[in-house]
């Protein structure tokens, strides 16, 4: 049992002391680290500018197609309450009054269906909106990548740090870096001088 108990110390501190000299090797380690600034990227890259112009576009001609759908449907509104007035009127025969009755709630059931149909328009139209832009930012986002990676390795960097990206704390995790360091322009600068090959996904990142 001592023998056992032995050997198992044994283990484990040659376990930590192999820890600590990883760790230590880790830390004298030399480490090319660049940085760049996604944000900044994303707004000064021509093609922002496209993904914006064809995001508003769709939005407008939805706008507009809804704006239509909504006229449409305060011009019955408008009907019903004319038919609502005539059908008050002391003057108008019984027979008539029902005719009138007739079709008011006739409208009135065509208003209901125009009320579903345009909720399920613009419900559907911020659905497609939505996913359009997503595609869209994730177009923009994997070409970025793909300049990012290329002058990565073109610099002998080891790491590659966002400094626009925001912690819980609201604080960037890039709390400072040498000026030196960033190559934000340089990404910008490849990104709209040619066309970008979109990085392909890797086999482990495939679902």
């Amino acid at each position: 049992m001592i023998k056992s108990n032995l050997s198992a110390r044994r283990l484990l501190f040659a376990v930590s002391l192999f820890v600590s000299l990883a760790l230590a090797q880790v830390a004298h380690a030399e480490l090319n680290v660049g940085t760049v600034d996604v944000n900044r990227i994303l707004k000064e890259y021509r093609k922002s500018k496209e993904a914006d112009a064809k995001i508003n576009d769709a939005k407008n001609a939805a706008k507009k197609e809804f704006d239509e759908r909504v006229d449409t449907y305060r011009k019955e509104l408008e009907e019903i309450n004319k038919l609502n007035a005539q059908i008050d009127a002391p003057a108008l025969t019984a027979d008539a009054k029902a005719q009138k009755a007739k079709q008011r709630d006739e409208k009135i059931a065509t208003l209901k269906n125009m009320e579903r149909e345009i909720n399920d328009f613009r419900q559907s139209r911020e659905q497609q909106l939505q996913q359009q832009a997503q595609h869209l930012q994730e177009n923009l986002l994997s070409e970025i990548t793909a300049v990012v990676l290329e002058q990565a390795k073109a610099k002998n960097l080891d790491l590659v740090f966002d400094t626009s990206g925001a912690s819980l704390n609201r604080f960037s995790p890039i709390l400072f870096s040498k000026e030196r360091a960033d190559f934000t322009s340089d990404v910008i600068a490849a990104l709209n001088k040619a066309p970008v090959a979109a990085a392909k996904p890797s086999p482990a990142a495939k679902p």
